[in-house]
Order: structure tokens, then sequence, then C-alpha cells
């Protein structure tokens, strides 16, 4: 997967569908619980084709009954029996009428089959993401998920319930086309048959050859939409490197790779027509002509041979309508493909007799932990800490060091590979990762805030909190101040990034909605990295005072802000390589002494050259 604006494109011929015979059995399976939906259009398709199936049938007989007239008033022996033919046209209306209510009540239900499918996808697609692992988001763009939920779920929805009913409804009227020929001329219409297999084999081939390219689509309109959003989302960074032709580029890349893709797909199923059309038009040549030589011989009267010239036809047409219905298919199970590969992607698994959480004391202790992303390649190796109730635990290094993954683990975003973590002397591995994390406050570097009100953003950390629990949560924070000054304080609109204020100013309405929050454990992983200097000093008091009686791990790399920590743990490589106070740290003039020392040396080398 192409990942950022300078990622490679890739090749629409290479996508094949994975599973195709899998993704229908799956599609059927999920549609179990609509069979009576299903089955009540089965019926309205088969009676509204039966409806149809008549005219002809009877516009011969009319037909026949005038020619019949015609020719006896000319003997003299009779004349037109207009009663018989008007009887025989008002049942023919009456057929149709019935047919076109009918096929209005199945568009109906066709209408609630489709909203239906596309409703519980989606459900069941937001219900997945929250038992989703962290890994699994890691590795996937955002936009490649946002549009298996919105392109393909609609693909699916849109196409499915039509396909289904339509194919229904053109086999039933193959059937009771072949048996009204069969009524009328057995031998013409073993003709008629004989050129159907040759349609078959024809739809066969281009369905082989076109499923790729329709794969292809749905999976490059993914790529697009990944392109954009993150060209959307990081717009400033790619204009302030300088990228932007870049990103052109390379989007203009996958665009035309989509652009491949889709008109092979449309050439492909638009070939079906005119393919279908040339075998009809073949089959209706040799039914003229034979029908003319019945009739010649006395052994088909006239309106027999309209009907059944109507019937070949007609019958063609269904087969042209499977043929335009291909692509249709295509793009369901191409759709689905991708619907179904995240529904059905690994989940995080809970084992069984779980012990439920208590009242969380905050006693940590992490025992000979090893952890890696990749089972080769460890990120942790044997690190050992106990953190009492209470304290200040600074965690710092080298960019890689660990210290995140740490956090991580912590609150079970993922499992450790050896050793154990222990919360309160119990495995967190034995709680549920819910409850486990309902004892955790955390502010992270990356802010994140929805569409909504200031107030309803802070108060997300905790939905029972009072409007005055809001507004002191965001005094600690330091974040009234400025509340105040926006237009409309705490009901000032949000917008979905939330970049209609500040960075600074976001970082400091998470820090109060994890303050509102009240977590026996906190975690600030870099929380004060977007604010200016005074900010920081006024939100580390507002923290201090917060975080006394409470367990707290500080992740940071601006070592000024984690002087009074309790402990800091210097991480190297996945090991505590040093612990204790700012000072004795310091005074051992070791890796911590040489991190800190570094932020500033700049500093002093510049008031020495002034």
């Amino acid at each position: 997967m192409q990942r950022g604006p300078g990622g490679p494109g890739r090749r629409a011929v290479e996508r094949k569908a994975k599973d195709t015979k899998g993704t229908i059995k799956a599609l059927f399976v999920y549609l179990r619980g609509y069979r009576a939906i299903f089955l009540l259009a089965a019926v309205m398709a088969v009676l509204g084709t039966v409806m149809q199936i008549f005219g002809p049938k009877i516009t011969g007989q009319a037909t026949t009954a005038i020619f019949e007239g015609v020719a006896a008033k000319m003997q003299g022996t009779g004349g037109i029996d207009f009663g018989r033919i008007w009887d025989m046209l008002l049942l023919l209306f009456y057929m149709y009428a019935a047919g076109t209510v009918i096929q209005a009540v199945q568009g109906l239900v066709l209408a609630k089959l489709s909203t239906d499918v596309v409703y519980r996808m989606r459900r069941d697609i937001s219900s997945k993401i929250n038992r989703m692992p962290l890994s699994y988001f890691e590795g996937h763009p955002t936009g490649e998920t946002l549009s298996r939920i919105t392109n393909d779920v609609d693909a699916v929805g849109s196409n499915l319930a039509q396909t289904i009913t339509r194919a229904i409804s053109t086999i039933a009227t193959l059937i009771g086309i072949l048996i009204m020929m069969l009524t009328i001329s057995p031998l013409m219409a073993a003709v008629v048959v004989a050129v159907a297999p040759l349609s078959g084999v024809l739809m066969a081939m281009v369905f082989k050859r076109s499923q790729k390219y329709f794969t292809a689509q749905q999976a490059l309109i993914s790529d697009i939409n990944t392109q954009v959003e993150e060209s959307y989302g990081g717009h400033q960074v790619i204009t302030a490197f300088g990228h932007t032709a870049k990103s052109l580029d390379v989007f203009d890349k996958t665009n035309a790779d989509l652009y491949e893709s889709a008109w092979k797909s449309q050439f492909m199923s638009g070939l079906m027509h005119p393919l279908m059309a040339f075998i009809g038009n073949v089959g209706y040549v040799v039914v003229v002509v034979l029908g003319s030589v019945l009739a010649a011989a006395g052994s088909l009267a006239l309106g027999d041979i309209l009907a059944f010239i109507q019937y070949s036809r007609n019958f063609t047409g269904p087969i042209g309508q499977l043929a335009q219905m291909s692509s249709q298919v295509q793009t369901t199970i191409a759709a689905a493909e991708r619907v179904f590969e995240f529904l059905n992607a690994e989940e995080e698994v809970e084992r069984d007799n779980l012990v439920p959480v208590g009242d969380v004391k905050g006693h940590v202790r992490f025992d000979r932990v090893a952890f890696g992303y990749d089972k080769d390649k460890p990120v942790i190796k044997g690190f050992t800490c106990d953190v009492k109730p209470g304290q200040t635990v600074a965690i710092v290094g080298h960019t890689g060091a660990g210290k995140t993954t740490m956090v991580k683990l912590l609150m079970r975003f993922y499992d450790v590979d050896d050793g154990a973590i222990y919360v309160d002397g119990e495995d967190v591995r034995n709680h549920r990762r819910q409850d486990l994390r309902r004892g955790f406050g955390m502010v992270l570097q990356d802010t994140w805030l929805f569409s909504g009100t200031i107030m309803e953003n802070i108060r997300y950390g905790r939905l029972d909190a009072t409007d005055e629990e809001v507004i002191e949560a965001a005094r600690a924070a330091h974040a009234d101040h400025f509340i105040r000054t926006l237009s409309g304080a705490y009901d000032m609109e949000l917008n979905e990034e939330g970049d209609n204020i500040s960075q600074g100013q976001r970082q400091l309405l998470t820090i109060a909605r994890a303050l509102l929050a009240d977590n026996p454990i906190m975690i600030l992983d870099e929380a004060t990295s977007n604010v200016d200097t005074l900010t920081e000093h006024r939100i580390q008091r507002g923290m201090q005072q917060l975080m006394t009686g409470r367990t707290s791990f500080v992740i940071a790399h601006r070592l000024s802000t984690i002087r009074d920590a309790d402990v800091i743990l210097v991480m190297q490589d996945g090991n505590i390589v040093e612990q204790g106070s700012h000072e004795t740290l310091l005074a051992m003039h070791g890796v911590y002494a040489e991190l800190y020392n570094s932020q500033f040396d700049p500093v002093d080398e510049k008031m020495q050259v002034s």
C-alpha cells in the first residue's frame, strides 16, 4: 500500500479477485436474515414476469382472429369477431397493469432490502472497529478504511439486491418464454435454444477477463481516498517541503491507473451488449426464415409466427440483461470482498475467566518485559521496573528507545511477548482491555478533538460531569482563559479537525479532558510539546497538583519538564540503563546527563559567542 505523497503507484492490471466463490458464499451467509424479503421479491419478480410473458401469446391470438375474420369476410362466410378481440385486449390491459403494480411493489421491497443491507454493514463495521487491535490501524491508511466503509458498502448495498432479484426475474423470463415457444413450435424453439450456449460462452469469456479490472477499480478508489486524505491532512507539510508537484504526480499516476482499470472494465462489460445483439439478430433471421417456411406449409398461423418472433427477441433480451448485469455483479463482488476482508480481520481476543478490575490503587510493575512489533526485531528487552502508587515516573531516552511502546503495553494495545505487567499485583492480561483502560487517563502529543462544542469535547473525559466540573478542569489545565476569549466561549463549535483553534489550544483541551476523567493512573506522552514555555510551566503546576496521589507516567523529550519526577527511567535499546532522581542522574554523568546537557549546550555556545 502506498503511503504519503511520495509513495509508489500500482498497476491496475495486477489486481485480481482473491476468492470470488468465497465472497459470493459469504454474501449469501450474510443475507440469511433477509430470506423473507428475498422470497417476497422473488415471488414478485416471477409474478411480474408471468404477466409480461403471456402478452405476446394473447397478441398473437388477437392477430390471428383478425386475420381469420378478414379472410372469412372476403369469402363471404363470416366477419371479424370484435367482441372476442375486445375481450383479448382487455385481458392484455389487465395483465400489463397488474405487472406494473407488481413491479412497483417489487421496487419498494428492493429499496427496503438495499437500505437494510447498507445499514447493517455499516453498523457491523462500526462495531468491528471497536474490536480491532491498534496494529491494524497502524498498518492500514485511514483513507483505505474509510473507502471500505463508504464506497465499498454503497457498491454492495446498491447492486446486491437489484442484481439478485433481476437475476431471478431474468431466469423466470427465460423459462417462461421457452415454455411459450415450445407451445407454438418445438422446432423453432430448438433453433432459438441452440443459439443460447454461444451467448453463455461469450459471457463467461468476457466475465473472466474483466473481473480483475473491476477488482482493481475498487482498490484504486481506496488509494485515491487515501492520497486525498493524506494530502489534505498534510497540506502544510507538503507545501513547506516543496513536494506539491511530486504529490500531484503521484496522484496523477494513481488516477491514471484508475482511469485505465475503469475504462477497461466498462469496455469489457459494454462489449456484452453488441455481442448479444449480434447473436440475437442471427437467431432472429433464422426464426423468420423458418417461420415463413412453416407458415407457407400451413403448419403455423400468422399470429403464432408473430408471437414466436416476439418471444425469440425477448428470449435473447434476458440473456443480454444477464450480460449487462455482469458488470454490477463484478463490482459487487470486488466491493464485498474488501468489506468482508475488514469484517473478517483479526480482532483483539480476550481470554476466558478474566478477573474484574477493582478500585485501581496505581501499583504498576514491569517484570522482565520483552516485546517486538516484528517478532524477529525486539523493541523491549527484559524491561523491569516497580512503580509505587502515587509516584510520578518519567521515561526518557533517544527516539526509538521504546518509551511509547511501554505505554502501549501497559494499556494492552499490544500484549507482551515475554514477561508480564502487573497493576495492583494482577497481570494486565487477566483483565478485559476496556475495563483495564478505564483506570487510565491519557494525553498524547497528537491531539484528537471531534466536531462539537468545546464543552462537549472536554466532557468526553467523563460524560456525566456537570458544566461546573468541566470549567474547573479547564481552569486546572490553564485553558479557561483562552476559552473565554473565543467567540461563544465554551459553546464554540470546533470543526472536524479542530483546526479553528491553535495546536497549543487543542492540547490544552485534551489535557483538561484527561483531568476531568480523574483516573487513578495518568499517562502523558509529550503532553506539553505543542505549547509555549510559559503555558508549559502553568500546565506543569496544575498537573503536579492533580497528579498528587496518582501514579503518573510522563514521556518527555524536554527534560526540564520532568525534574520533579519521583523516578526517572532512562531507556536505551529497550532496556533501563539508568534510573533515579534528576539530581542523582546528573551526578552519574551518564546517558541522562548527556541528554539533559545536549538541550542546553547550544544556548551556552551562543552565550559564549556573544
